[in-house]
C-alpha cells in the first residue's frame, strides 16, 4: 500500500480515528487524574493527623507538668506553710487534672461506649483508656492525701510518678513519634558516630554527677543507656 493509498484511507477513517485517540488520551488523563486525586488525599489525610497531633501533644504536655507538679507537691507537702496552704494547693492541682481528664476525652474516647453507661452522657460511656486513667488515678491519690500521716510523701510521689511515666508510654503510642522520624527522616538518619558522641556525653555527665553526689542510686533507664555505647 502507497502513501497515496494510506492517505486516502486515513481521510476515510478520519473520524474514526480521532475517535480512538481520543479515547486513549482520555483514559491516560483519566487514570493520572486518579493518581494524583489519590495523592492529595494521602496528603490531607497526613495534614489532619498532623494536625490532630499537635493538638494531642499539647494536652499530652500540659498532663505530663501537672503530674510532674503533682509528685513534686506529694514530696513537699509536710513543708506547705499551714493546712491552708496544704488544701488550697491540693485542690488547683486536683482541678488542673480533672480538666485534664475531660479535655484529653477529645483525643482518648473511651472504649467500648455499648458495653457501660449507657445512662450516662455520650463522652462517659465505656471505659476510660490508660491514658486518661493514669491521671485519674493520680487525682485519687491527692485527693486521699493529707498534710501529715498517710503514705509518707515519697511513696506518694513515686506513685504520681508510675502514673506519669504510664502517660508519657501511652501518649508516645498514640503520636508514634518513630513513624514522623521515617516521615521527615530526621533522628534515625544521624550519622551513627554523631549519636555515639551524643550518649558519650551524657555518659561523661552521668560520671561526673557520680563524683558530685556520692551514693546517688540510678535506675534502669541508666544502666540502659550505659548499654548502648557497647
Amino acid at each position: 500500500m502507497d502513501t497515496t493509498n494510506l492517505l486516502t484511507l486515513g481521510q476515510t477513517h478520519a473520524d474514526v480515528i480521532i475517535a480512538v485517540v481520543s479515547a486513549f488520551v482520555a483514559i491516560i488523563s483519566a487514570v493520572i487524574a486518579r493518581g494524583e486525586t489519590r495523592r492529595q488525599r494521602k496528603l490531607q489525610t497526613e495534614r489532619l493527623r498532623q494536625s490532630i497531633d499537635a493538638a494531642s501533644l499539647d494536652w499530652g504536655n500540659a498532663a505530663i507538668d501537672i503530674l510532674a507538679r503533682a509528685a513534686m507537691f506529694a514530696r513537699t507537702r509536710h513543708l506547705q506553710a499551714n493546712d491552708g496552704a496544704f488544701l488550697g494547693n491540693k485542690a488547683n492541682l486536683m482541678v488542673a487534672i480533672s480538666t485534664l481528664v475531660d479535655r484529653g476525652r477529645m483525643f482518648f474516647p473511651n472504649l467500648g461506649p455499648e458495653k457501660k453507661g449507657a445512662e450516662k452522657e455520650g463522652a462517659y460511656r465505656g471505659h476510660r483508656p490508660p491514658i486518661l486513667d493514669a491521671l485519674m488515678w493520680a487525682y485519687h491519690e491527692l485527693e486521699a492525701m493529707t498534710r501529715e500521716g498517710g503514705p509518707s510523701s515519697e511513696d506518694s510521689g513515686l506513685y504520681i510518678d508510675e502514673c506519669r511515666r504510664l502517660l508519657v508510654s501511652e501518649l508516645q503510642a498514640h503520636l508514634d513519634p518513630r513513624r514522623m522520624d521515617e516521615i521527615v527522616g530526621r533522628y534515625d538518619d544521624q550519622e551513627s558516630e554523631t549519636r555515639r558522641g551524643a550518649i558519650a556525653q551524657t555518659e561523661a555527665l552521668k560520671s561526673k554527677l557520680e563524683s558530685r553526689r556520692p551514693g546517688l542510686k540510678f535506675g534502669a533507664a541508666a544502666a540502659a543507656q550505659s548499654q548502648r555505647l557497647q
